[in-house]
């Protein structure tokens, strides 16, 4: 293999769009996938012989989160396991973001942080906001406006292309960036703003509510209505709201207005029962 620079998870949207960014760069890059596309190649985190790392010298690992804490931690150990035995020299992990200790998908970031500084590579770890596009989807049409557990707190929240962007920004230069913990987190945003972009009211609902909700969608794993929950009361008790200035220190710019995609988001997923969010917590 002779690609320096391997984005895992392409086939997904983080990966993809920092693979895309890489390639703008013009940087030699590709892409590692369970479901490869053209050009790509089979990683699969839970299959051990398609992690074959030796050439390697920068892999972008995008976090496979879509799934249990235990079965996370044991793919992410996989990759990490693989990147120190075939002589990767710098691993990108793209974590959470520090105001997010409390969520409940926290714990396989934080677990994969300690297993990426220890495996002895020259590590940079990206601890990622929130994406705007999660917050507009995560708002339930009813009726004449939409609704939300988040009431009036606020996300600082960012753009899935600036964050591609950041990534591709470390990982075509990554010496520059050894041993730092950035925390890219974005403007902050409330569903009510969203709501008047739309030019619908909006109206709060209870955690409770939400969750009663939640677990009503036969179409969410059981792992993923804690994860919503875990969101909304996070924003809804000003714990997301903060902003920072690595991402738009990295980027060399200002970040990506991510209102305008919120809404986007929103009006995008409308979903045909109404007071039913059409979550989708992939990467």
């Amino acid at each position: 293999m002779t690609d320096t620079i391997l984005v895992t998870g392409a086939s997904g949207n983080l990966g993809r769009a920092t693979l895309a960014a890489l390639h703008a760069r013009g940087v030699a890059a590709t892409g590692g996938s369970r479901t490869p596309g053209a050009g790509m190649r089979r990683v699969d985190f839970a299959d051990r012989s398609t992690l074959e790392l030796t050439g390697v010298a920068t892999l972008v690992l995008v976090s496979a989160g879509y799934a249990e804490d235990d079965e996370v931690v044991e793919r992410h150990a996989n990759v990490v396991a693989a990147a120190a035995r075939d002589g990767v020299r710098h691993l990108v992990y793209t974590s959470l973001t520090s105001a997010g200790d409390h969520l409940a998908f926290a714990l396989a970031h934080r677990a994969t942080e300690r297993l990426v500084q220890a495996s002895g590579v020259p590590w940079t770890i990206l601890r990622n906001g929130l994406y705007a596009e999660l917050f507009g989807a995560l708002l339930m049409w009813a009726g004449d406006g939409v609704e939300s557990a988040y009431a009036d707190g606020a996300l600082a929240a960012v753009t899935r292309a600036d964050l591609a962007e950041a990534a591709a920004i470390v990982a075509a230069d990554p010496a520059r960036h050894a041993g730092r913990t950035y925390d890219l987190v974005g403007t902050p945003i409330t569903a009510a703003q969203v709501a008047d972009r739309l030019g619908v009211p909006h109206r709060a609902i209870g955690l409770g509510e939400l969750r009663r909700r939640l677990l009503g969608l036969p179409e969410l794993l059981p792992f993923q209505p804690p994860m919503i929950a875990s969101i909304a009361s996070g924003v809804r008790h000003g714990f997301l709201a903060e902003p920072g200035p690595d991402l738009a220190d990295l980027l060399g710019r200002p970040v990506q207005d991510p209102l305008t995609m919120a809404v986007a988001a929103a009006s995008a997923t409308r979903p045909a029962v109404a007071g039913q969010p059409q979550a989708v917590l992939r990467p």
